[in-house]
C-alpha cells in the first residue's frame, strides 16, 4: 500500500516566502505545524492508502484529465482559517482566478470516480495549506498576527502539471515522493 495523493507543486515568488516566514515567526509561541517551503502544493485530491495493482488505473486517469487542461495561470491571495475563528484547524492561502483549478478539480473526480475513488463530500475550494493548528495559546494575539497578515499574496505563476505523490508519514514531517508528472496538454 501506498499513502496516495494528487497535486499541482507551486513555486512562490521570494517577497510570498519572506512574508510567510515572518508570519510562522511571529506566531511561533503557538503549537502549528507548518508546511515547509520545499512541500508547498495545491492538493487536487486525496487518494489516501492504495493498493499498488490500482496505480496504473490512477495514472491512466490523470494523463487523460492531463491531456484536455491548458496550464494555469494562478496567484496566491488572501490568508484564511478553516475551523472556527475560536477553533481554528488550519492557515490557508486562497487561489485566483480559481475557475480552471475546480474545473480541473471536478473532472479529476469524476474520472477517479470510475476506478473507485469517490468525490470529496465538501465543496471544492482550492487553496494551500500552509499550516495546521494543534493548539493555540492566546486566541486574540493569533487572532491580531492573522489579520495583519490577512492580504498575503504572491506573484502569478503559471501552473503546467499535476502530479502524482506518494506521502511517507514520518515523525520529523511528511516526506513526499513524485511518483509521475502529468504534463497539461490542451
Amino acid at each position: 500500500m501506498k499513502r496516495l495523493f494528487v497535486a499541482i507543486r507551486v513555486y512562490p515568488d521570494k517577497n510570498f516566502l519572506d512574508r510567510l516566514f515572518q508570519l510562522k515567526t511571529e506566531l511561533s509561541f503557538e503549537k502549528i505545524k507548518w508546511v515547509e517551503d520545499h512541500n508547498i502544493h495545491i492538493t487536487l485530491k486525496f487518494l489516501g492508502d492504495t493498493e499498488i495493482k490500482k496505480i496504473p488505473d490512477i495514472e491512466r486517469v490523470l494523463r487523460q484529465v492531463a491531456s484536455i487542461h491548458s496550464p494555469i495561470a494562478i496567484q496566491l491571495v488572501k490568508l484564511g482559517l478553516f475551523g472556527s475563528r475560536y477553533d481554528p484547524k488550519v492557515i490557508w492561502v486562497g487561489i485566483e482566478p480559481y475557475d480552471h483549478l475546480v474545473m480541473l478539480m471536478k473532472d479529476l473526480q469524476a474520472e477517479l470516480k470510475t476506478i473507485g475513488y469517490e468525490p470529496d463530500r465538501q465543496n471544492i475550494v482550492p487553496h494551500l495549506t500552509i499550516g495546521r493548528i494543534k493548539e493555540i495559546k492566546d486566541k486574540q494575539l493569533f487572532q491580531r498576527i492573522i489579520e495583519k497578515f490577512r492580504e498575503i499574496s504572491s506573484k502569478e505563476m503559471i501552473v503546467t502539471e499535476c502530479i502524482l505523490y506518494e506521502s511517507i508519514l514520518k515523525k520529523e514531517g511528511p516526506v513526499y515522493l513524485n511518483l509521475k508528472t502529468f504534463p497539461f496538454e490542451n
